[in-house]
């Protein structure tokens, strides 16, 4: 592989990866804003899932990573994880379940695409044809 083609995939890579985790910070307390109704529960589920802002950044990180680099498992490890550490607090207040499941789900999709976009552009680049499946 040319130092160029290199160069290429390296400046998708951070491209891909600085979009999914800096307009993910924008674009999932976004939705978060359009799902919830009541500012009790919200302010609530806000206290009970203190830190979550820094945990979907890495989320967002390790998701568009796995993806770009042909590894879904990384998504069900991330899950697996983010599930089982936020688990006693989501049982002990199950006003947050909600705002967990809609929080998760609004990071993980968007992840998850711009990987896939990654991964597809990467293709492009290497290859110079517009794949219509992205191998994984």
């Amino acid at each position: 592989m040319s130092a160029a083609a290199v160069a290429g995939v390296a400046g998708i890579w951070v491209a891909v990866l600085a979009l999914s985790v800096g307009a993910g910070a924008w674009l999932v307390p976004w939705v978060l804003r359009h799902t919830e109704k009541e500012p009790r529960i919200e302010a609530e589920a806000m206290a009970v899932l203190r830190g979550g802002q820094w945990i979907g950044l890495l989320e967002r990180l390790a998701v568009t990573c796995s993806v770009l680099a042909g590894q879904p498992e990384g998504v069900a490890i991330v899950v697996a994880v983010k599930g089982l550490g936020r688990y006693p607090e989501l049982k002990e207040h199950p006003v947050a379940s909600e705002r967990f499941v809609v929080g998760t789900l609004a990071s993980l999709v968007w992840a998850a695409l711009l990987g896939l976009l990654g991964r597809a552009l990467v293709l492009v680049l290497l290859t110079g044809r517009v794949p219509l499946d992205v191998p994984m």
